[in-house]
């Protein structure tokens, strides 16, 4: 099994109250004070009090378009991949130059060279290193990629491999934009970069590596759901595409795939009342209530992910791995507890990731 031996994180540099941010993207998001009314509810409703972002706050109104965007997605980008991927390799007691894959994802904003081949240098990977640049999984993509990174790491157990995740959701925001998707992103979505060390079976062992192990993964596509999440890409850059409907596909659908998925465990059946710890996406308090409903979770099971939400917002691919952070901070792991890992993205799809604690 897979384990996972450490996750470095790094946000925004500029931190604000959610209040400050709301003044500030409603004067570009909606310039007639008149109106700001909806984006000032979907604001406090979101469950978020404190935000991380990119830039200063006044610096957002210079954004002139997508090439501006992009340009400082590159510069903050870079640095804030860099402190995680660090955080995490000296947390894991691994060196740089141990490293053998790197996979990076990302859905706010376009580089090549990608993320992932601008630290080759800045950190001295190896110029052998295997490099897996992703995008477009969204939301989903903390999850998927911890389980990609386990489907290589069981053909290659004695390997170090490394999930990099970059999400800079706040240079997304569309000015004059008063749709409802626009309104509500403008108030969910934060700024940062997380990055999860995992290390093939015979390399754990031989290094004594502490920390969950993942069991077993599952992914889940949902047809016709193409308009539920993603981005409309044009001039301006990346225009959200955000249904109503996605707390109603969540709940439809989440509660059979997860029982189905622990049906089949590896080493026995399980069900919803074994899984110990729920380490799940901040889609959104929506988002979050259908889960626990489809779920049948008992209060508190989700108190992380909602600290999560509360104090950075949604960083869309990374949150879930901020919330595995989290969970491993405060939670001993070698007790063999079994524990879900679960996020939802453009498609509409699911990733689910069974971890041994």
């Amino acid at each position: 099994m897979t384990r996972i031996a450490a996750v470095g994180s790094a946000l925004g540099p500029h931190l604000y109250p959610q209040s400050d941010i709301t003044r500030a993207f409603g004067a570009l998001v909606v310039p007639d004070p008149a109106r700001r009314g909806l984006l000032e509810r979907f604001h406090e409703a979101s469950g978020v009090q404190t935000r991380h972002l990119a830039l200063p706050l006044d610096a957002y109104a210079e954004l002139d378009g997508f090439t501006a965007a992009n340009d400082a997605f590159l510069r903050v980008g870079v640095q804030l991949a860099q402190a995680a991927f660090t955080q995490a390799l000296e947390a894991a007691g691994i060196r740089a130059d141990e490293v053998d894959l790197v996979m990076s994802v990302t859905v706010t904003g376009v580089a090549a060279p990608s993320l992932d081949a601008r630290l080759v240098p800045r950190l001295g990977l190896r110029p052998d290193v295997r490099r897996i640049p992703v995008f477009g999984l969204g939301c989903v993509a903390g999850a998927a990629g911890i389980a990609r990174l386990h489907d290589y790491l069981v053909g290659h157990p004695d390997d170090v491999a490394v999930l990099l995740s970059v999400e800079l959701c706040s240079l997304t925001v569309q000015k004059d934009d008063a749709s409802t998707a626009n309104l509500v992103a403008s108030g969910l979505f934060g700024d940062g970069a997380a990055a999860v060390v995992l290390v093939g079976e015979r390399r754990a062992r031989s290094m004594g590596l502490a920390g969950p192990t993942v069991v077993a993964t599952r992914s889940r596509f949902y047809p016709d759901t193409e308009r539920v999440m993603g981005w409309d890409i044009g001039g301006s850059g990346f225009r959200i595409v955000l249904s109503a409907s996605v707390a109603d596909v969540v709940e439809a659908n989440l509660g059979q795939d997860v029982k189905e998925f622990l049906g089949a465990a590896p080493g026995g059946s399980l069900d919803l009342a074994d899984v110990r710890h729920w380490i799940a996406h901040p889609g959104g308090p929506k988002v979050l209530e259908a889960m626990a409903r489809a779920l049948a979770l008992p209060d508190g099971a989700l108190d992380v992910t909602w600290r999560s939400l509360a104090a950075i917002g949604n960083l869309s691919s990374g949150s879930v791995l901020h919330v595995l952070r989290d969970t491993m901070a405060h939670s001993a792991t070698g007790t063999g507890a079994p524990a879900v890992l679960m996020a939802m993205g453009p498609g509409f799809c699911a990733e689910l990731v069974l971890l041994r604690w």
